[in-house]
């Protein structure tokens, strides 16, 4: 990542390359994704952040101009009022304007579309954020929860350990201890219990600024296992962020037009509304985990890989008996067959971190017949931690 303080630029994006994308309007220059301040070619200043909000970036709401010192932030916790700044939009003392939107993909033939992927996945497992470093592995740690994801991003870092978290006898830290085992990996096991949920729900709020009990259980196992990592002197988490949105790996794909999710009747162009929501998902993680000290590095969020995965034809994304079907594909030969072909549950649900959230609310008197009962225990935990109200920005 290169970074000035000012902008941040993910793939060996530099302000050169988002002026000639501005110039161009080119949603995809390459690399990894940008966020920051930069001066447009005729020296106006302005913030930017790319299509897909892989850096995100935060504005004072009622910032008069948004571009000035101490009216923006990459951490929304240094802000007073923070909104994000849209993916795809540049912001000026004039108002907010969106330049880069995500068209709709398009298919190729099959065989050319699924080389592709190959290709591209291949070419970016292996790179540290974008930085030419001769050794990545050396201060990165693998959130590894033993699917086909996570295992190829462990597959271009052969040595970095693994690292995985969970209740007792979760399904992913079953299913990423069995997965390591086949690949011969070592693998850290993190134990979740009640105490880290309590601890954890105040620090996740403040960094991502969410408390509905869907968020903050996809958020606390990331953010578990990254402080793992980070108090083992890790300062880089490489995670295979992306993947399920780009490939294909929600049900709601399969058979869209009888699923009332999704507004698409196709699975292509359900696929793409699914890539609609990272910007939203990744203000999400990256906060959680740099809440850590510990920096995420998102290979399959490349260019690269999200151009091939937009040319997959419907086929190669899902069908009823199989999601993600070009990524798993890609990883043959890469990843033992076991692994490349296991099922995984969702993050909140394989961790046990819904359930146990559920049962921390019932204990504290908040009933399923609750309306929101979830939500109203979280923020009766937050008022508790923080009773100024600061907690949340």
């Amino acid at each position: 990542m290169t970074s000035d303080g000012d902008f941040r630029g993910v793939g060996g994006v530099t302000p050169d390359r988002v002026r000639r994308a501005l110039r161009e309007s080119d949603p995809f220059p390459g690399g990894a994704g940008f966020g920051g301040r930069i001066e447009r070619e005729d020296g106006t200043p302005i913030l930017a952040r790319d299509v897909l909000g892989r850096v995100p970036v935060f504005v004072e709401a009622d910032a008069a101009d948004p571009t000035a010192a101490g009216s923006w932030a990459f951490d929304r916790r240094s802000l007073t009022d923070p909104r994000p700044v849209p993916a795809g939009a540049i912001l000026t003392p004039e108002g907010e304007r969106t330049v880069w939107t995500l068209p709709d993909s398009r298919a190729d033939p099959a065989a050319a579309a699924q080389t592709a992927v190959e290709t591209a996945t291949r070419d970016v497992i292996r790179l540290d954020a974008g930085d030419d470093v001769d050794d990545v592995e050396s201060d990165a740690a693998v959130a590894f929860s033993g699917g086909v994801d996570s295992a190829v991003i462990a597959a271009g870092a052969p040595e970095a350990p693994c690292y995985v978290a969970g209740f007792e006898d979760c399904h992913d830290v079953a299913a990423a201890r069995a997965a390591a085992d086949a690949m011969d990996r070592e693998l850290h096991e993190v134990r979740i219990d009640h105490d880290d949920l309590r601890a954890a729900v105040p620090e996740i709020a403040a960094a991502t600024g969410r408390t509905n009990p869907m968020d903050l259980a996809i958020a606390i196992p990331l953010y578990c296992t990254a402080r793992a990592a980070a108090a083992d002197g890790h300062d880089r988490i490489l995670l295979g962020q992306g993947a399920d949105e780009l490939f294909g790996g929600y049900s709601k794909v399969v058979e869209p037009g009888d699923d009332h999710r999704v507004d698409a009747n196709t699975v292509q162009g359900a696929r793409d509304e699914t890539m609609r929501t990272l910007p939203a998902q990744i203000e999400r993680d990256v906060g959680a985990i740099r809440a850590t000290g510990i920096e995420p590095v998102t290979p399959l969020l490349d260019d690269r890989v999200v151009a091939a995965a937009r040319r997959l034809p419907g086929e190669l994304l899902a069908t009823p008996d199989e999601r993600k079907i070009a990524l798993r594909s890609a990883a043959e030969g890469l990843v033992p067959e076991s692994v490349r072909t296991a099922e995984k549950k969702a993050v909140q649900y394989g961790t046990y971190v819904s359930r146990e959230l559920d049962r921390l609310a019932r204990q504290a008197g908040f009933k399923r017949r609750m309306e929101n009962h979830v939500e109203r225990y979280v923020e009766a935990e937050l008022i508790e931690s923080d009773p100024a109200g600061e907690t949340v920005g």
